[in-house]
C-alpha cells in the first residue's frame, strides 16, 4: 500500500529539455455531443482536398523523407541557427574505449555510487523513445535518442544551447529502432530506422547522410568492421544487408534472406568479425558472413530454448564468448558461446517481466561495454527502477530514485565514464553517473 501512494503521489515529469512550440490557445466553451444536443447525427464526407490527395478510401501515410544529405537544422530553434562550435569539439575528442577488470565488490560500489538528480531528467525528443545511445567523449556527457516518428535528439548535460541542451532533428518518417556513434569517427551518429532509411548524422558537415535505403522497414545494424565502414543490416522482412560505406550510392554489397519474419537484432562478434548473431522468431542463429547464400543460409550455433519471440541478442563486448538474449517468454537467458558449436549450452535463465504492452517499447538486456560479464534491463516492477545483473544470474543493484517515475526500456552504460542512460514513453532521457 505504501508502495502504490507513492506511485500516485510522485513528482509531476520534468519539463526540463524540450519547449512546447505551439502558442496558447484560445479558451473555448465545453464540447457537447450532438446527442446531448437531441440533435441527429451528421454524415461525414471526405473534403474535395482529402479525395484528391487520397482516392479510393486511402488512409494519410506518413511520407518517406527525400533521398540524399540533409542539412542538419534543429526544429527547436529558429531558422539560420549555426550547430554550436563546442558540440563539434565535444564529438571530435579522441576516445579510446576503456576496459575494466573490476572485482563484483568494486564494480557494486561504482554502480552505487551513481545518482540521479531532478536536472537529469530532460525531455530530449517529442514522442516514445525506441533507441538512445551515448557518446563516447569523457569531458562531457553526450547522448542521443530517437523517438516513434523519425526525431533524433542531442543532449548534453549542463549546455546552454538549445532547450536545456537538447537540440531536436528529423532525419527519418517513421520509428528510430537503432542508433550507434562511430567508434573511429565519433563526430558520426548513425541511426536506422523503420521507414527503410539508414543515416549517418556527420557533425562534422553538418548533415544526416544517406547511407542505406530501401522501401521499408529496417530495424537493426551493427559494425562489420573495425573502422566502422561496413555495416550489417536487419530488416523487418527477414532479410539482412552488408553495406559497404566506401561503394558510391546509397544500395547494399549483397543481401540474404535468413528468416521470413523478421531480424530484429543483429550483433557482431567484437574479434572474430565474420560472425555474426542474429535474433529470427523463437531462435538466435550464428552465421559466418563469409559463407551466406542469397536464401537458406546454413548457421554455423542455433540457440535454442527460448519460447516465444526473442527481441534481442548480444554478444559480450570483449570476447564473444557469451551471447545474452532477451525474450518475450518472460526471461533473459546467457549462452556460452566460447566454442561455436552446434547448439551452445544454456548457462542462465533469469525471469523478468517482459510484458511492456503496446504503449511502451520493448525491453532488452544490454551489456556493459566497460564490464564483459555484466548487463543492465529495465523493469516493470514498483517502485519504478533500472536493474543491473551479473551473468550468473545475481542482482548487483537495483536504481531507484523519486525522480525515475516511469518504465525505462531503453538503457545503456557509458562506454567509458561511470554513467546509465535510460529512455521512456514520453521522450525523457534519465541520466545516473558519478
Amino acid at each position: 500500500a505504501r508502495e502504490d501512494l507513492h506511485q500516485t503521489t510522485r513528482p509531476k515529469p520534468s519539463q526540463r529539455g524540450l519547449r512546447s512550440q505551439h502558442a496558447l490557445k484560445e479558451v473555448l466553451p465545453p464540447r457537447k455531443s450532438l446527442r446531448l444536443q437531441n440533435k441527429p447525427a451528421e454524415k461525414m464526407t471526405p473534403s474535395k482536398e482529402f479525395t484528391a490527395l487520397f482516392p479510393h478510401d486511402a488512409m494519410p501515410r506518413v511520407f518517406k523523407k527525400p533521398a540524399g544529405p540533409l542539412l542538419m537544422n534543429p526544429l527547436n530553434q529558429d531558422e539560420g541557427f549555426k550547430l554550436p562550435p563546442q558540440l563539434l569539439e565535444l564529438c571530435s575528442e579522441d576516445t579510446k574505449e576503456r576496459k575494466r577488470n573490476l572485482d563484483l565488490k568494486e564494480y557494486i560500489s561504482a554502480l552505487k555510487s551513481m545518482k540521479i538528480t531532478e536536472d537529469n531528467v530532460v525531455k530530449v525528443v517529442k514522442d516514445r523513445v525506441f533507441s538512445a545511445a551515448f557518446h563516447p567523449c569523457s569531458s562531457s556527457l553526450l547522448l542521443a535518442a530517437g523517438d516513434k516518428w523519425g526525431k533524433v535528439g542531442l543532449w548534453n548535460l549542463g549546455a546552454e544551447w538549445g532547450d536545456d541542451g537538447v537540440l531536436l532533428f528529423e532525419p527519418h518518417s517513421r520509428p528510430v529502432g537503432c542508433m550507434a556513434f562511430s567508434r573511429v569517427h565519433p563526430t558520426q551518429l548513425f541511426s536506422a530506422s523503420y521507414d527503410g532509411s539508414l543515416r549517418c548524422m556527420d557533425v562534422e558537415k553538418a548533415v544526416f547522410d544517406d547511407v542505406y535505403d530501401i522501401d521499408d522497414g529496417l530495424k537493426t545494424f551493427a559494425f562489420m568492421s573495425h573502422d566502422c565502414s561496413t555495416l550489417l543490416v536487419g530488416s523487418w522482412s527477414g532479410e539482412v544487408a552488408i553495406v559497404d560505406r566506401r561503394t558510391p550510392g546509397n544500395s547494399h554489397e549483397s543481401l540474404h534472406s535468413l528468416n521470413p519474419k523478421a531480424v530484429r537484432s543483429v550483433s557482431v562478434h567484437p574479434l572474430q568479425m565474420q560472425y555474426f548473431a542474429a535474433a529470427e522468431g523463437r531462435t538466435v542463429s550464428i552465421y559466418d558472413s563469409r559463407y551466406l547464400k542469397k536464401t537458406k543460409s546454413k548457421a554455423v550455433s542455433h540457440l535454442h530454448g527460448h519460447a516465444l519471440a526473442i527481441t534481442s541478442a548480444y554478444f559480450s563486448p570483449w570476447t564473444g564468448n557469451r551471447v545474452l538474449t532477451s525474450c518475450m517468454d518472460n526471461h533473459i537467458r546467457v549462452y556460452d558461446t566460447s566454442s561455436l558449436t552446434a547448439e551452445p549450452p544454456l548457462l542462465k535463465s533469469i525471469s523478468h517481466d517482459m510484458h511492456t504492452g503496446r504503449w511502451l517499447s520493448k525491453i532488452s538486456a544490454v551489456w556493459d561495454p566497460k564490464q564483459e560479464d555484466c548487463f543492465v534491463v529495465g523493469s516493470m516492477k514498483r517502485p519504478r527502477r533500472v536493474e543491473v545483473f551479473h551473468e550468473s544470474g545475481r542482482l548487483l543493484h537495483s536504481f531507484m530514485d523519486e525522480n525515475v517515475g516511469t518504465v525505462l526500456s531503453v538503457t545503456a552504460f557509458h562506454p567509458t565514464k561511470n554513467a546509465l542512460l535510460g529512455g521512456n514513453s514520453s521522450g525523457r532521457m534519465h541520466v545516473f553517473y558519478s
